[in-house]
Formats: structure tokens, C-alpha cells, sequence
């Protein structure tokens, strides 16, 4: 469920620019949409502050999902 709308809606199928805006917003929260981005921005040469929103986004998906991990999960 989580990985197919990742993958079709991230810009790794289908250019980010013409998926429909609401599908867009959507997506916009997937990490492998803000790593694209990131991708497009250095190949493309984009100054930083292009760039800062995406680096907030999965250092904090980061720390969330690190977070959660070490409180669920038991290494053994």
C-alpha cells in the first residue's frame, strides 16, 4: 500500500509536473519523492534554498522513523 503510490507518484514513473496537484500534495510527504527532488535540484544546479524544504523533510522522517524503531523494535 505504501510503496506502489510511492513509486508511481514520486516522479520516478511519471514527471513529478504533471501529476495532478492534489496527487502532488500527496505525495509531497513520501521520502522517495523528496529524494528525486534533491536529485533534480543538483543535476539541475538549483541554488540551496530550492533545496532546504526537502533536506527538513527526511532528516525529520529520519528521526521519526529512528524514533519509533528503537521504541518498537528489540534487538535481541
Amino acid at each position: 500500500m505504501l510503496y506502489f503510490p510511492m513509486l508511481i507518484f514520486s516522479g520516478a514513473t511519471l514527471p513529478y509536473e504533471i501529476i495532478p496537484p492534489a496527487f502532488a500534495r500527496a505525495a509531497d510527504v513520501l521520502p522517495l519523492t523528496q529524494g528525486i527532488k534533491l536529485l533534480k535540484a543538483a543535476s539541475l544546479g538549483l541554488p540551496v534554498d530550492k533545496i532546504i524544504m526537502p533536506i527538513i523533510l527526511l532528516l525529520t522522517l529520519t528521526v521519526v522513523c529512528t524514533g519509533i524503531s528503537l521504541k518498537f523494535f528489540r534487538w535481541e
